[in-house]
């Protein structure tokens, strides 16, 4: 039995999905990237999600490659996987997942853009009722909700355990903690651009998506922003994080497609991704080789 909220306290790795050169799982790889990961102290491992190409995987696919995390992981830290798409196929890798060994599940927002604060609830409810898991909630893109609303998941989700922020409006977010107070566990989960603000407000635990090739960083972030050195902090995201982020800017989709780049730059098989997102130019590749070289010097 995981004690959570002593557990979560820090960084959660984001492990990338890697393919092989048909678009199809690499399954070998993503357990030897998620195995090199978990040698680092993260609180948690998180695969699936967004880095892991979620919407791209079918439900098979992903308890596939929460399977292999599972085994890589081998009891270092528990893992947190993530699901999503409609409340049938939700629950589906829910019940998969549960059984491959997740010790928690991160829920996407449903596939319908539009869903009211009752639909999203039901969605959640329906989720619980078909595993004994704890859930995370991923607040991003249209589901943004207030502490009222919040507060509403969290008395018709019992097993609503962890929040996890992807709206990046740090006021919002920390009134939202305020008024909630301890009845959930609180994730700065836009970008690691934003670990200074999610630390300084007071997130339990910040998720990393530069995890997946520099986790020497990512931890360092977290340490730093655990004991307060603001200065440090600061260091590290001008150093390092902004002109990562810079290059990740020209392009949607970038997030996941440059991340995975970096990896094959840092000499990790991550492989393609599949569309719709984009292969990184030519140009944005050579830029990015110049960025992983300074990862690579501090993980040295």
């Amino acid at each position: 039995m995981v004690d959570w909220r002593n557990r979560i306290r820090g960084v959660i790795g984001f492990p990338a999905t890697s393919m092989k050169p048909d678009l199809s799982l690499d399954l070998a790889a993503v357990e030897k990237n998620v195995a090199w990961m978990a040698g680092y102290p993260f609180c948690a491992m998180c695969p699936t999600a967004g880095l892991g190409e979620i919407y791209s995987l079918t439900v098979e696919e992903a308890v596939e490659v929460v399977r292999a995390t599972v085994r890589a992981v081998d009891g270092r830290m528990p893992v947190i996987a993530g699901i999503g798409y409609s409340a049938p196929l939700a629950i589906a890798m829910a019940r998969g997942m549960e059984q491959a060994g997740a010790d928690a599940l991160l829920v996407l927002p449903p596939y319908y853009p539009n869903a009211p604060e009752s639909g999203v609830a039901a969605y959640l409810e329906l989720i619980a009722a078909h595993t004994a898991l704890p859930l995370s909630f991923y607040s991003r893109d249209w589901a943004n909700f207030n502490p009222a609303q919040v507060a509403r998941f969290c008395e018709r989700v019992p097993s609503l355990l962890m929040w996890k922020d992807g709206q990046g409006d740090l006021r919002r977010y920390q009134r939202m903690m305020t008024i909630l107070g301890d009845r959930l566990i609180w994730l700065g989960g836009i970008g690691d651009d934003c670990a200074p603000g999610y630390f300084a407000i007071g997130c339990a635990a910040i998720t990393s998506s530069i995890s997946c090739f520099a986790p020497a960083v990512s931890i360092a972030l977290g340490e730093a922003g655990m004991r307060g050195d603001h200065d440090r902090l600061d260091y590290l995201v001008r150093r390092y994080v902004h002109p990562l982020w810079a290059l990740r800017d020209r392009s949607r989709g970038y997030e996941v497609s440059l991340m995975k780049a970096a990896m094959e730059i840092a000499g990790l098989p991550a492989g393609p991704v599949r569309p719709p997102l984009p292969t990184p130019s030519e140009q944005d590749l050579a830029d990015l080789r110049k960025v992983v070289e300074l990862y690579l010097a501090f993980a040295s």
